[in-house]
C-alpha cells in the first residue's frame, strides 16, 4: 500500500511523543531530543489535536499513556526501530564499502595504475572499485564516491579540481623516428595511428599544417591499442601527455612535438557535500599526485 504522505503527522511530532512515551517524562525526552521541555509537551499537544484525541495524561513529574497512546506508541516503536535498524546497517555497509572511481579505461591503465601502489602502501585497509567508462558518468545515480574526467572543468552540478595536463603530443617510437625529432614535412610523409572523428586530435594537427584525411594512417578507435601499435612502431600517435609518462620514461616513445594549450586537462570530479573516510583518504592521495 502507497504512503499517504500527506495525512502524516510532521516527523518532529512523532519523534517527540515516541521519546516521551518511552521515558515517561517530557524533561527526560527533551534532554535525549536536544530541545526544550516547551518544545517536546507542545509537540505532543499538536499531535493530540491533529488526532482528535488524547495521547499522555500528565502525572506529578512524569506521564502514563492512554489507551490511544499506548497504541500508537507501539507502532512508532516498531517503525522507528525499523529506521535505525535500516540506518544502522547503511552505515555499517558504506563503512566497508570500497571507494568507486569513474574514469576512463585508458587514463586508468596508463596512468593510475602505475601510482596505485604507492596508495596501497598508505591505505592498506581500503579498497578501490575502479568503473572504466568512456562516458561521463552520473555521480550521483551511479554511486559514485569520485570521478576523473577529461575537459575544461565546469561540469554542472558536481566539485572539480585539476589533476594533470592533459595536452596533446605528437610521439612516436624510436624504431620508427629514430635520433632525430622529425620535421612538420617529414611527419606529413610518415604512417600515422590517429582516432577517428576525435576533433581536439584533428585540430592540433591542423594548427600544425597536417591535415587529417591527406595523412597515411591507420584509424583505431581505442586509446590502448593506438598506444599498443605506436609503440611497435606502426606509425606516430596523438596522446595526452599524461597517458605516455610510462611510456617515454621507459623509452618505449618519443615526444616529437607538443601543444602549448593549457586546457582541456584532468580533473577529478565528486559531489559536494561530506564524504566517507575512505573516499576522503583517496582524494587526498590523488591531489597529492598533481
Amino acid at each position: 500500500m502507497a504512503t499517504d504522505w500527506r495525512s502524516l503527522p510532521s516527523l518532529t511530532a512523532l519523534r517527540a511523543f515516541a521519546a516521551t512515551a518511552e521515558l515517561r517524562n517530557f524533561s527526560q525526552a527533551a534532554r535525549v531530543l536536544n530541545v526544550t521541555h516547551a518544545a517536546v509537551a507542545q509537540q505532543v499537544r499538536a499531535l493530540e489535536e491533529q488526532l482528535g484525541r488524547p495521547l499522555v495524561q500528565r502525572e506529578g513529574r512524569g506521564v502514563s499513556l492512554t489507551a490511544d497512546g499506548e497504541q500508537l506508541a507501539e507502532a512508532l516503536g516498531e517503525g522507528f526501530g525499523a529506521i535505525q535498524r535500516g540506518l544502522e546497517a547503511l552505515r555499517a555497509g558504506e563503512a566497508d564499502r570500497p571507494v568507486r572511481l569513474t574514469l576512463t579505461a585508458s587514463f586508468a591503465a596508463q596512468w593510475l595504475m602505475p601510482r596505485l601502489k604507492d596508495f596501497w602502501q598508505q591505505h592498506p585497509d581500503i579498497g578501490l572499485s575502479l568503473h572504466p567508462d568512456s562516458k561521463v558518468v552520473d555521480l550521483h545515480r551511479e554511486r559514485m564516491d569520485l570521478g576523473i574526467r577529461y575537459g575544461n572543468g565546469d561540469w554542472p552540478g558536481v566539485e572539480s579540481s585539476y589533476l594533470t595536463s592533459a595536452r596533446l603530443v605528437i610521439a612516436g617510437a624510436p624504431s620508427l623516428i629514430g635520433d632525430e625529432d622529425p620535421t612538420i614535412d617529414a611527419m606529413a610523409r610518415m604512417d600515422w595511428i590517429l582516432s577517428p572523428n576525435w576533433a581536439e586530435q584533428n585540430a592540433y594537427l591542423r594548427q600544425l599544417g597536417l591535415e587529417p584525411t591527406d595523412l597515411s594512417s591507420t584509424d583505431i578507435n581505442n586509446e590502448e591499442l593506438a598506444l599498443a601499435a605506436a609503440r611497435q612502431g606502426l606509425g606516430l600517435v596523438v596522446e595526452s601527455v599524461a597517458l605516455i609518462e610510462s611510456d617515454v620514461a621507459e623509452g618505449r616513445l618519443r615526444i616529437v612535438h607538443e601543444s602549448k594549450d593549457k586546457l582541456p586537462a584532468y580533473f577529478i570530479v565528486d559531489l559536494p557535500g561530506p564524504k566517507r573516510a575512505a573516499a576522503r583518504a583517496f582524494l587526498k592521495w590523488l591531489k597529492a599526485q598533481r
